[in-house]
């Protein structure tokens, strides 16, 4: 079987890091989709549909390829929380965030072009943060971080300071299961030594 490309359908330079230090040098297309369209109030439900909804955005630009979109969100307390719009919601966030735990949810979708098949699977990890005073707070949106995130922090930057343990995946709280993805190409018939560099 020839070894299609593997094509990210996302902006997130993390999510290209990670692809990167396992080996796998993806082509980057962001989707540009427009995730306000899609209102769904269970977490792993959510970030399945967006995720497959990158990944189908960004199919027909390519005859033959393995597209991967992704989308993260957080849940703490019942509610649901993508990206922060600015510093304030940040704040209010880590407000809530500091002393307490959330689920962080990433969808996968893999369209496999060649083959026509689609698979569509989400991960979740538990992450419990630090307690953190206003001042902390404010310094760390202050970076500009917390503002380009899922869960308004980054655990593969100034964030990992303020996350104190996770239960489950460590590479979905940045954004892609390797395990599942993994497991993913495994299912299409491929090894993810198949796409190392």
């Amino acid at each position: 079987m020839k070894i299609p490309s593997f094509v990210l359908a996302s902006a997130s330079p993390a999510r290209r890091r990670l692809l990167q230090t396992v080996g796998i040098e993806p082509i980057v297309r962001p989707s540009d989709f427009d995730e306000s369209q899609i209102e769904l109030s269970e977490p792993a439900e959510l970030v399945k549909a967006l995720a497959q909804y990158k990944a189908e955005t960004v199919a027909p630009q390519f005859e033959s390829a393995l597209i991967m979109g992704c989308d993260s969100v957080l849940s703490i307390n019942g509610e649901t929380y993508g990206k922060p719009p600015d510093i304030s919601e940040a704040i209010a966030r880590w407000q809530i965030m500091r002393g307490n735990f959330g689920d962080l949810y990433t969808g996968h979708s893999l369209i496999d072009i060649h083959q026509n098949r689609t698979l569509v699977k989400s991960q979740v990890t538990r992450v419990y943060f630090a307690q953190m005073s206003d001042r902390t707070i404010q310094a760390y949106v202050a970076t500009g971080e917390p503002l380009k995130c899922a869960g308004a922090f980054a655990i593969e930057g100034f964030g990992s300071f303020f996350v104190e343990k996770i239960e489950g995946c460590h590479s979905n709280v940045i954004g892609l299961s390797l395990p599942l993805l993994r497991q993913m190409l495994g299912e299409l018939g491929y090894d993810v030594t198949d796409f190392w560099q």
